[in-house]
Parts: C-alpha cells; structure tokens; sequence
C-alpha cells in the first residue's frame, strides 16, 4: 500500500484519532447486527483455546478498538455456553495497515483493560499478511474505497481517458471504467488474501459508504467536498507553488463502488457465502454542515496523500483554502444527494 494512504497521525487536534466519530458512526449502528451474524453464522472449532481477529485498515484512533471489543464480546456472549467454548479461550488481535500507519499512537491509546494480546502488522491488505487458516473473524472498516494505484491512462494529459479531476467524478464513463476495472482487481485482491487466511466458517465483516443507483459522486457530498478540495489545490498552482502539471498528474486513490458492483465481484470470487449485505441508516448519519468540520474531516483522511505529494506546508496552505470555500459552499451541500453506508457479513466456504 502506498504511503499516501496513511492518516494525518498523532492525537493532536487535527489527527484521525480525534476525527473519526462518523466512521464510528456506522459501527455503533450495526453493532446488533453484528452480533446476530456472529452468532448465526461464525462455525469456528473451539477445541482450539485462541480465536484470532484481525482488522484490516485499522489506523489509530477509537474506532479500531471498538471494533474488536464488539467482536470479542459476541463471541464470547453468544459461544460461553456451548460445550465447545473452553472457558480458558483466549484472543489475539491483529491490527494491520499500511507500514507508514502511526503504530506508535495506537499501541500507546490501546484499551487498558482489553481482554486480548496485541500483534502489529504492517503491510498492504491487498496482498497476504497472515498465515493461512489462521484468522476466525476479519473486519475491514471504511478502507475498501482505496485502489492500489491510479490507471496509468487517467494521469496522462495526452490520453483521451485523462481525467482533469483529482479523483472519479462519476460524469466521464472512460474514467468510471478505467477506475472500476482497478477497483475489481484490488477488491479481488483483498478477497482472495482473506480466503487463504480464514479458516473454513470464519467471518469476514466489511463496512463503508457506498452509491446508490443513478448518483454520481461529485453529486454527493463527499464527492463535493474532494472537488473542492481539487479545486483548491489549483489555486495554489495558480500561486505558483506547486508545478501545474505535476498537479494534473494528481488523483486520488478512491473509488466509490455501487453497492451492485460490490455484490457482482464478492458472488465471482466465489470463496464466500453472503450472510448479509444491508444498507445501515443511523441516528447523525449526515454528516454536519460545519465548514470547521468538514474541513477537519476530510484534512485528516485526504490531507495525508495530499502531503505526501506536494509537502506539508502546501497541504496546510490547501486546507485553509477549503475551508474558505467551503463556507461558500454551504447551500450546494445542504442538497447534495445522499450516500448509502453498508454492513456485508461473509462467511469462509
């Protein structure tokens, strides 16, 4: 995984460890049904006295370990009292993400009273990471709208599939294809590592945003909101201090599926069965339409690639003209059309 993938690190005001309550948002929401299918669905052999979980993407910052403690407490609630639960079982905890994720900050906030030993493990989840047939339940949360790499074509001016955006607006079908058609490789990629590392009946459980049908990104807010970014980073072009073109050969990472284009490549990987596949709507999943917020919001999960691009000092020169412009942008976002945040379950055939 490239290092633009890393989050703006640390526990200081402007760090996604103090800016990821929304993404936990949707982890709260779904903690019930969670609970169900791990109860349902999870046919993992107890005579085994250690259950491994792993997170994959996990970051810094509350929301990793909210995730793990949800899956410890229903394994533990609903397997204690089946006569196959040793009441000596124990849990152990991979955290994996990119080599340049702030380890440091996570090992440092972990929960003092956790239940489970810790293991870090660097390195892209788009490849294998751990040993085969070792891993019970897997967790991916809000990481599975990056790609591995940008299409070649996208980036080149000379090309007709160029796309002057810095990320998938959703208006050119070239760009749409040649995003998706690298989306299906990663996303194929992911699947079949967590295959070879799942034992037979454990729990992969995946949560993100995803579009309805018929919305274009750039009609969401989300997709407002990096379109400004972009537009931003070409005042500061304009400025002079960034290279115009090394700026048109910049794109973000990201590529929001449909939720049909997520189903059609788990059914072709065919390694899973799909337990659930539910559309989550919360209490306070909108997200505020504060310009500090918002600019806060997407600087600590954008603002990371944009560093490691064009330099800290530019990346805080850019933010502060987003948040300019955001506060112009109020009404556009207030009728922005809306995203869909997902829960799939999938159980290792």
């Amino acid at each position: 995984m490239s290092t633009s993938f890393a989050m703006i690190d640390g526990e200081g005001p402007e760090s996604y460890q103090k800016h990821s309550k929304y993404q936990g948002g949707l982890l709260e929401a779904a903690k019930e049904k969670i609970n169900e299918a791990i109860s349902m669905k999870l046919d993992i052999d107890f005579t085994s006295n250690l259950v491994n979980i792993a997170d994959f993407g996990c970051s810094t910052g509350p929301n990793t370990f909210r995730a793990v403690q949800t899956i410890i407490d229903a394994v533990e609630h609903n397997y204690y009292l089946k006569e196959s639960y040793l009441h000596e079982t124990e849990f152990q905890v991979f955290f994996n993400d990119s080599s340049n994720n702030d380890f440091n900050t996570l090992f440092e906030t972990l929960p003092p009273a956790r239940k489970y030993f810790v293991i870090g493990v660097p390195g892209s989840f788009f490849g294998h990471v751990l040993p085969r047939r070792s891993l019970h339940v897997g967790v991916s949360s809000y990481s599975l709208h990056f790609v591995s790499k940008i299409p070649k074509e996208i980036k080149d001016r000379d090309s007709h599939v160029w796309n002057k955006d810095i990320h998938c607006t959703g208006f050119s079908k070239e760009v749409v294809k040649a995003y998706l058609d690298q989306y299906k490789i990663d996303m194929g990629s992911f699947l079949n590592a967590r295959a070879q590392e799942l034992v037979s009946g454990g729990l992969l459980l995946l949560l993100g945003s995803c579009l309805p049908n018929g919305v274009q990104m750039s009609e969401t807010l989300n997709g407002m909101m990096i379109d400004c970014i972009g537009s931003s980073l070409n005042d500061i072009a304009k400025e002079s201090l960034i290279d115009q073109e090394k700026l048109d050969t910049f794109k973000l990472p990201i590529y929001v599926a449909y939720a049909g284009e997520i189903n059609q490549i788990i059914d072709d990987n065919g390694c899973y069965t799909i337990e659930k596949f539910d559309i989550i709507s919360y209490e306070n999943e909108e997200i505020p339409l504060d310009p500090d917020f918002l600019t806060v919001s997407f600087k600590v999960t954008i603002g990371g690639i944009v560093s490691s691009q064009f330099g800290r000092h530019v990346m805080e020169k850019t933010f502060e003209v987003v948040k300019t412009k955001t506060q112009e942008m109020i009404p556009q976002l207030a009728n922005a059309r809306p995203g869909m945040q997902y829960l799939i379950v999938l159980r290792r055939i």
